[in-house]
């Protein structure tokens, strides 16, 4: 009798043990959380075609999402953004000119210096096209017969990465532009294709942002193709040894992202489900020469 007593409260006491550890191997171990940074604000000094093509719109929040920093997108002309990396006002830089980000990558202004992705620039005009420029195959041919015919022409003349390869393409030319056929907007790519479509004229533009406001505007796409309009697109952090109140780690957060092998699959496919086509081309780990190919 005795034992009997004292077995039943020990049997009691085993199954609440095993109970126990049979719930502890069934439940879920604790959601992972990512480290949140000590600087969350970073600060983005990038083009208006990323901006205007609706990219930045689909990158920051997964970014911001993956790494607990927090964007602040300045949008301008390439010059303007590189102006801001040398004054140190900006962590991490987003341009599309490598023949002026050269300079400071050289100076060591900016550094972690990374090729990111590619489009191009077309030249877009009125459907009449009164220069008869459509299907011409060199550009600066293309510009010669806007200035000879001094058919309507909107400049970004912003200093930006177009602007510069618009100014890079008359030089070629051997034209220096101007009289009342060649205006200057002083924006960005969005609002200067708005004015081209006004004052029915044309226009350079990377394509990525002719395609987002295509709907918008009623100007075509009429002259592709030339080599020398490629736009090619690199990602840089500015030197924290010469700023020091730039954010380093979060502006590295931000390159490394950018080249990323995920990131790089999301720039391959932007665009394609609006437009048809890829308004990017992914080219972290490549070589400039190689970019196109």
């Amino acid at each position: 009798m005795r034992n009997k007593k004292y077995l039943a409260p020990l049997a009691v006491l085993i199954f609440v043990m095993i109970l126990g550890v049979l719930q502890g191997c069934g439940s879920k171990p604790a959601p992972q959380t990512t480290p949140q940074p000590e600087v969350k604000d970073i600060i983005l000094a990038t083009t208006t075609s990323t901006q205007d093509s609706g990219l930045l719109d689909v990158l920051v929040p997964d970014f911001e999402q993956k790494t607990g920093y927090k964007v602040k997108p300045i949008a301008v002309g390439t010059g303007a953004a590189l102006t801001m990396g040398e004054k140190g006002e900006a962590d991490v830089l987003l341009t599309h000119a490598p023949s002026s980000e050269k300079p400071l990558v050289d100076s060591g202004v900016a550094v972690n210096y990374q090729l990111v992705m590619h489009n191009d620039f077309i030249i877009v005009g009125p459907a009449d096209d009164p220069a008869g420029i459509k299907g011409m195959k060199s550009v600066v041919e293309t510009f010669k017969k806007i200035a000879s015919s001094e058919s309507t022409f909107v400049s970004r003349g912003d200093d930006s990465g177009t602007h510069k390869m618009e100014l890079k393409i008359w030089k070629e030319a051997g034209i220096t532009p101007e009289g009342s056929w060649y205006l200057q907007s002083g924006t960005g790519m969005g609002a200067t294709l708005n004015i081209a479509n006004e004052k029915l004229g044309y226009t350079l533009s990377d394509r990525a942002t002719f395609l987002a406001q295509k709907k918008n505007i009623k100007l075509e796409n009429l002259m592709e193709g030339d080599p020398v309009l490629l736009n090619i697109y690199h990602v840089m952090q500015v030197n924290p040894e010469k700023f020091t109140k730039v954010n380093k780690d979060g502006a590295q957060a931000f390159v490394e992202f950018m080249v990323d092998s995920d990131t790089q699959k999301v720039i391959s496919e932007f665009g394609k489900d609006k437009y048809g086509e890829p308004l990017f081309f992914p080219d972290a780990g490549k070589k400039m020469e190689d970019v196109g190919k």
